[in-house]
């Protein structure tokens, strides 16, 4: 395994994240360095957490997908004076895209790093998004196929907006996705083990969360990687004053918001959740799925649900009923900081431009943001695509520079028989011109017309053999031809990152079911690159 770093295109947003002390300042409370971490795990110890009820509650979710020892060690460091580094993503079919597994070995990483270097328990732990219900953006994977992304969707349709942790699928259309799924994958002496393993994990579980966290927990089960989903009812009871506190604060929350929003889209960054002044930043879980309440005067409303509740009523469903009460991209954040002691949050580029948002948010409720950390970004390359790199003479670096059509194109051009090309050439301008000259001459109109006819039956024909011509030179180098496809459908598919294309699936497929342990082994730098590595 041979890893090496790169400079890739970025947005404005990490621009100045990782480069402008001022935009830090302005949209975050500590920067990354050592400096950071030891003022924010004083600011953790100043306050109280429900540490031993949330250590249990994990536990108790944790059981049915398996706790290694290492993730019950974590547990019980928890739920005396352990921190967290926590990361988060909504759950996906297959894990997802690449980008949920670097974000765990991210996670992982910085979690054993501020251990060592600070001498105190710190634990890694995912937090799903399992409330999400927005099922268009998980109901698929993409496979390759031809050096091209296929998007293989799952065919069960949901008509409510339910929730992915409450959304169940049908176990046999389940199955018989994952098998097609397969089929597009090359035979391997690690295919037929690692079909079982899915097959058996889509057995197990019912709903999309769960189906994510058992194939994610078995993953990572050497690492100790701790999983909560956000949408569990028993987590729920445990956030219930919290709900209290963003209801009677929900005004206010509103008002930081949507003022951070407004600065950030003046200093040219946009506005990525285009928050709105009457937001209530919380759902309700109604009987036809998950609905967003705004306020509106003294009360908390969904007119097209016909829902409305007083803050009164609202507070008592916090209190009773807590499970009917679920956050926005606004407020989880804020509940992830009151339920976790949360040293540092790893995110993508997007969760780190909307919680630029929050600062004011989290310092309204009197706690400072924790730190940021970019997740580590992963191309992989197989020995496969490496071998074509090798034939094509491409680095990946050009790939990704979206270089491949151009010498695609290059090579092609170097193979054409320019005699013929020239001769073809030579020959439609003799039709052209010899055509015109008839033309010139004859007077008949009928036969002009007929003349016409003619040249264009030879000029079709004409055609006809130039296109033969390009089809034999597309068949005598479709070797070569394939390579570059498969380059580019590997590292870089529709101009996108493999990371947020592929699941681990087709590369565990490749390499065997040690990937993830062998990467959390590699010393992966963390310093903001696009990390390469050579499978």
């Amino acid at each position: 395994m041979e890893i090496a770093s790169r400079n890739v295109h970025k947005s404005a947003v990490m621009e100045a994240f990782e480069h402008d002390v001022l935009f830090n300042e302005t949209f975050y409370d500590y920067t990354q360095s050592a400096d950071s971490y030891t003022q924010r795990l004083a600011e953790l110890n100043s306050r109280t957490f429900q540490r031993q009820e949330l250590a249990r509650t994990i536990r108790t979710y944790m059981e049915p997908f398996g706790i290694s020892d290492v993730a019950s060690a974590h547990l019980d460091e928890l739920s005396e004076d352990g921190v967290v580094i926590i990361g988060g993503q909504q759950a996906g079919l297959l894990t997802g895209p690449l980008y949920s597994v670097h974000k765990a070995i991210t996670v992982i990483l910085l979690a054993k790093q501020r251990r060592k270097e600070m001498g105190v328990p710190v634990i890694p732990v995912f937090w799903v998004a399992g409330e999400d219900h927005d099922l268009e953006e998980i109901n698929h994977i993409f496979t390759e196929q031809d050096g091209r992304p296929v998007k293989r969707q799952y065919p069960e349709r949901f008509v409510l907006k339910k929730m992915a942790s409450h959304t169940d699928y049908d176990s046999e259309q389940m199955a018989d996705y994952i098998r097609l799924v397969f089929r597009d994958y090359e035979e391997t002496a690690y295919t037929k083990k690692l079909l079982e393993d899915v097959l058996y994990s889509a057995g197990q579980e019912h709903t999309f969360t769960g189906f994510f966290v058992r194939l994610m927990n078995d993953l990572f089960r050497n690492h100790g990687l701790l999983f909560m989903d956000s949408a569990d009812k028993s987590l729920r009871k445990l956030e219930s004053m919290y709900f209290k506190k963003l209801i009677t604060e929900s005004e206010a929350i509103a008002g930081k918001v949507v003022s951070k929003e407004r600065l950030f889209k003046e200093q040219g960054f946009g506005t990525p959740i285009q928050a709105a002044e009457d937001a209530a930043h919380l759902f309700y879980v109604h009987e036809t799925g998950r609905v967003l309440l705004s306020r509106k005067g003294d009360l908390f409303v969904n007119d097209a649900a016909a829902l409305q509740f007083t803050t009164a009523e609202l507070l008592a469903i916090a209190d009773q009923t807590p499970w009917l009460l679920s956050n926005n991209v606004a407020t989880r954040p804020l509940m992830q900081d009151m339920v976790f002691p949360v040293l540092a949050f790893v995110g993508g580029p997007g969760e780190i431009s909307y919680w630029s948002l929050l600062k004011d948010a989290f310092n309204h409720l009197e706690m400072k943001m924790p730190i940021l950390v970019p997740r580590i970004s992963i191309t992989l390359v197989t020995s496969g695509t490496q071998h074509a790199l090798e034939k094509s003479e491409l680095t990946v670096d050009e790939v990704m520079a979206g270089e491949v059509i151009s010498r695609r194109t290059q090579f092609l051009d170097e193979q054409r028989d320019v005699e013929l090309e020239q001769l073809l050439k030579e020959t439609e301008e003799v039709i052209q011109s010899q055509y015109d000259k008839m033309e010139q001459h004859l007077s008949d109109k009928d036969l002009a017309h007929l003349a016409e006819k003619n040249r264009a039956y030879h000029l079709r024909q004409l055609n006809y053999l130039k296109d033969k011509a390009e089809d034999a030179l597309l068949r005598k180098y479709a070797a070569a031809i394939r390579n570059y496809s498969l380059i580019e459908g590997d590292l870089y598919p529709e101009r996108n990152l493999q990371e947020r294309t592929y699941t681990p699936y087709p590369f565990l497929n490749v390499y065997g079911p040690t990937l993830i342990d062998d990467l959390l082994d590699a010393s992966l730098p963390m310093d903001g690159q696009h990390v390469v590595i050579y499978l």
